[in-house]
Order: structure tokens, then sequence, then C-alpha cells
């Protein structure tokens, strides 16, 4: 066995009384408390509302300060935040009646942004691609497997529901991808508002919830996170 010795170097201002300055304590994690409604019971807090409208260059600003701010006080990464806070203001202009809320899009991505990086472009830091789920239907073009389909990227996407669904955040005419936090939030949000459902209704958010993944237990998960994150966006 080899041993050896760390040795901390600390490179500051000589404290004339000998004593080492106090140490920050940490911050807390922030814990997502396990909620199990039932089906149609009640649809999670919305939080503090993203930016209005559409954002520009002009109004870009706005939104990277909403998402700080919230970043604070969820831990979810503001980078993150500004995605999702981006496709609540699309869905604002085109689908003002589905009422969806970043909470819900936070709620989703809850599971993976605990462990993966994510790059300034918007980008994971390594691709995201999940187990095999027989048969194929891209040959292999999104997920590289031509024998069977993988959930991708952040937000979980089966290649047949992301090429359909699929659409560029930015607008800048680029092929979406979804391996990058602002097409896959924005293409969550047009998926989950597809039915023409009201998200801020119980009823309408779990038609939506199931609708996006069917499995009661997972939809109970995204509710207990983004109900956590909307009431924690609004704490004093």
């Amino acid at each position: 066995m080899v041993t050896g010795v760390v040795l901390v170097v600390t490179i500051g201002v000589r404290n004339p009384a000998g004593e080492a300055p106090a140490a920050a304590p940490p911050s807390p994690t922030f814990v997502v408390q396990e909620q199990r409604p039932q089906p149609g019971a009640q649809a999670p807090r919305a939080g503090l509302a993203a930016p209005p409208d559409r954002p520009t260059v002009s109004d870009q600003a706005e939104l990277d300060a909403w998402a700080a701010r919230v970043a604070g006080k969820t831990q979810v990464p503001a980078r993150v935040l500004a995605a999702y806070g981006r496709a609540e203001m699309w869905m604002r202009r085109q689908k003002p009646t589905c009422h969806l809320s970043w909470a819900t899009l936070a709620g989703i991505g809850h599971a993976t942004f605990g462990t993966v990086a994510i790059r300034p472009d918007g980008v994971v830091g390594s691709p995201i691609i999940g187990p095999p789920t027989p048969p194929d239907t891209d040959d292999g073009k999104l997920d590289g497997d031509p024998k069977a389909d993988h959930k991708l990227g952040p937000m979980q996407f089966l290649p047949s529901t992301w090429s359909k669904y699929a659409e560029r955040a930015t607008g800048d005419g680029k092929r979406p991808d979804p391996q990058n936090i602002d097409d896959a939030a924005f293409t969550a949000a047009r998926y989950l508002c597809s039915g023409g459902d009201d998200l801020g209704t119980p009823s309408g958010w779990w038609r939506a919830a199931l609708f996006y993944n069917p499995a009661v237990d997972y939809a109970q998960t995204v509710f207990s996170a983004a109900d956590a994150f909307a009431a924690a966006s609004v704490s004093v």
C-alpha cells in the first residue's frame, strides 16, 4: 500500500490574532419531498413565472436574471432553468391555453440534472442515451442503434417522439438536437401541450403527464419535483 500526505495551502490575508477564519457553512441540499397524489387529484404549483413573451436579444438578460434568481432557491443550474423558462415563454405565445409552467419541465429533468453537466451552449457534457427499447424506429439515426430505440437527451425522448415534435428553440435554422437542453425543453413543452389540455388544472396536468410517460409512479415523481421547485421559487 502506498500512503502519502495531502498538503493544503491557503493563501490569504494574515490573521493578526492567529486564529483561522471560520469556514462558511455549506449550502443545504435541496430536498424534494415525495408526494403521491392520485391521478387527476391536483396539479403542482406553477412557481415564479418566467419573464413575459418570447425571448429576444434585448430581453435575454431578463431571462438570465430570472434563471439566476430561481437557481439560487432550487439548486437547478441557471443555464438549465433558462431553457425551461424560454420554453414556458414560447408556449405562452403558441398555446396560451396550455398554461405550462417551467416547473413541470424541471420536474421531468430533475433526475437527469442531478448528475449531468451542461455546457454554455446548452449541450450536455456527455450524450445521454438510455437502455435499448425494441423495436427500432429510426434505423439508428438518432441513437446509433439500428436494432432498438433508446431514450435520448436530458428530457428522455424516444426517436419516434422526437422526430414528430422536435423544434429548434433558438429558431436559428439548425437541426434540433435532443442532447441540447434548449431544444429538448422546447420539444417537451410542445409534446405536453399537443393534446389541447390546460396544465393549470388537475385533470389537464395529469393527462399531459401520463401522455408524456404512462407510468403513474413516474408522473408522481415529476409532480413531487415540480411542486417542490415551484414552492421554492416563490419562497422569501
